[in-house]
């Protein structure tokens, strides 16, 4: 009898009291859900809520991030003072629930400096396994120089960057999402198509500014399949000698990115994803709580719930080897984190990690 499938999500988004606070005073909306909204209830739960939730779905591990858009639209004081209460509450919320929460740290971006800083910060002495980061700060993309410092403290530490989408500038949004009926514009500006080609771009522009040529050791996690850029690679790959690219752009995404499918429950992407990056190059999340229990109108490719997290991964069209390393095994190997211990301390954690906290992220 094999072992059970572990599955860890890695795209698990909570709200922080201090991230709270911060967004109502600089009129930050990160949704559009009312305060007494399931969604809502959940993003604010840390506890035994979450942990029902968890097992309900199948998630063995869930590694907490915040919601959107982060800190990242916050003024620079602001951000660097948030990120770091956050990220200590964070890892306050891993110590709880050793074996059952990891976490990605909020960077504060809008300081440049300091973003590199809390990074090292939260890796080597809270034992985070990375960061989130949430595309675009205030105007400025991705692909913006400013950031080089940040992407390289990643590729020193050796640990991931997961971006995760924001809603579209708002002149995008007017132009391309108003006047639909029914609320439908401002939701396709967002949870239905606008922030995957949103953040889609900026991963395209990031290897055609050259981020990955300098940077050829950094990685990063791209959610919702691969934010619609791998269905459109056999055709945008012909701008590789007018970018001067040093590899084919079908290579950064094989050399650089992990994919996860954030709770869309798609075996058509699932395969695609597969056959455009390879299974070890392939992670697992649920986009929770965005994808749990939500059905509108019986629509079957958006609930994690009811242990549809799990069943999705088990049924796979893959071998259980492939399913191991797409639930677990990937995201252990990218990290330096062995689940049985066997590994010690990952080689971008320092001296300052409490052993104690690594082992039991590890477990």
């Amino acid at each position: 009898m094999p072992d059970k499938l572990r599955i860890v999500g890695l795209e698990e988004h909570v709200v922080l009291p201090v991230l709270l606070d911060a967004w109502t005073a600089a009129g930050v909306r990160p949704h559009g859900y009312p305060d007494d909204h399931p969604v809502t209830r959940r993003l604010r739960d840390v506890g035994d809520g979450r942990l029902a939730d968890m097992d309900e779905q199948g998630i063995d591990v869930a590694v907490l991030s915040l919601a959107t858009p982060g800190v990242q639209n916050l003024p620079p004081s602001d951000a660097v003072r948030v990120a770091r209460e956050a990220n200590d509450a964070l890892a306050a919320v891993v110590d709880a629930h050793p074996s059952r929460f990891q976490a990605l740290a909020a960077i504060p971006t809008s300081s440049p400096e300091a973003a590199a800083d809390e990074l090292e910060r939260a890796v080597t002495g809270l034992g985070f396994r990375g960061a989130m980061l949430y595309g675009r700060t205030g105007g400025k993309l991705a692909d913006a120089p400013e950031f080089d410092d940040l992407y390289a403290a990643a590729e020193r530490l050796r640990v991931p960057l997961h971006f995760h989408p924001q809603a579209p500038v708002r002149a995008v949004q007017e132009a391309y999402y108003s006047g639909l009926p029914n609320g439908v514009g401002a939701a396709l500006a967002t949870a239905g198509l606008g922030w995957y080609y949103d953040l889609g771009v900026q991963y395209l522009r990031m290897i055609f500014s050259g981020v990955f040529d300098r940077h050829p050791e950094l990685q990063v996690i791209a959610g919702h399949w691969g934010e619609v850029v791998l269905f459109y690679l056999d055709h945008v790959g012909f701008l590789r000698d007018m970018a001067g690219l040093e590899r084919p752009l079908a290579d950064y995404f094989r050399q650089n990115f992990w994919v996860a499918g954030s709770g869309t429950v798609s075996e058509r992407y699932l395969r695609w994803t597969a056959e455009v990056v390879g299974t070890d190059r392939m992670l697992y999340s649920t986009d929770y709580p965005y994808t749990f229990g939500t059905r509108p109108g019986g629509f079957p490719y958006l609930d994690t719930s009811g242990g549809v997290a799990r069943s999705f991964l088990e049924n796979a069209p893959f071998t259980e080897e492939e399913k191991a390393a797409i639930g677990s095994g990937n995201w252990e190997r990218l990290t330096g984190c062995g689940h049985d211990g066997g590994l010690g301390i990952p080689a971008h954690h320092t001296k300052g990690t409490s052993r104690a906290r690594c082992s039991a992220n590890c477990r």
